[in-house]
């Protein structure tokens, strides 16, 4: 309930700033002559500026305006850019085509903004071996070149490694 206005006699003070329906400055008023004027226009008396002193009141269809705020709210969710984690995942021995493969995978996940995970998996024995899948990471890198930034280096988890890779920018590209 805080964040919504408060409207007709939920308002508690003496005097208003009290605008119109078509915005019009009407003065500053008693408030039961502005809860009046409202309910002469059959709209709603709401507080839209309650820091100010005195308050600020709109005459306004409460029930429009919450519409419009609502609508308002889902379009602003609709517009926020939803970032993934997709994962690619390598072996130690992945073969130079199979490589190729993959890094135009990576490729086409950080051109639509998300961001990849390249996870480098070790079977049985391969596991003593770190070096190779650190090559391979290093080699993911360096042909992918400027268009990516490393959010978190190299690093082994288990039987894995993995690092995690974000797009660049536009604006930080333009500089």
């Amino acid at each position: 309930m805080a964040d919504q206005p408060r409207i007709n006699r939920m308002i508690r003070v003496r005097e208003v700033r009290t605008i119109g329906p078509d915005g019009t400055q009407l003065g500053i008023l008693p408030i039961e002559r502005a809860l009046a004027m409202a309910e002469e226009m059959d709209m709603d008396l709401v507080e839209v500026a309650p820091q100010a002193r005195p308050p600020v009141c709109k005459i306004m269809d409460y029930g429009r305006f919450k519409y419009h705020q609502a609508k308002k709210a889902q379009e602003a969710r609709k517009r926020q850019v939803q970032t993934q984690v997709k994962e690619v995942k390598v072996r130690p021995k992945t073969d130079e085509h199979d490589f190729q493969v993959k890094l135009k995978k990576v490729r086409e996940f950080l051109a639509d903004g998300h961001k990849v995970k390249v996870t480098v998996m070790f079977r049985g024995r391969e596991v003593t071996l770190p070096e190779r899948g650190l090559q391979q990471l290093q080699k993911m890198l360096e042909n992918l070149g400027d268009d990516v930034r490393v959010e978190h280096p190299p690093r082994m988890e288990g039987r894995n490694m993995f690092m995690l890779l974000a797009p660049v920018s536009r604006s930080a590209k333009k500089s």
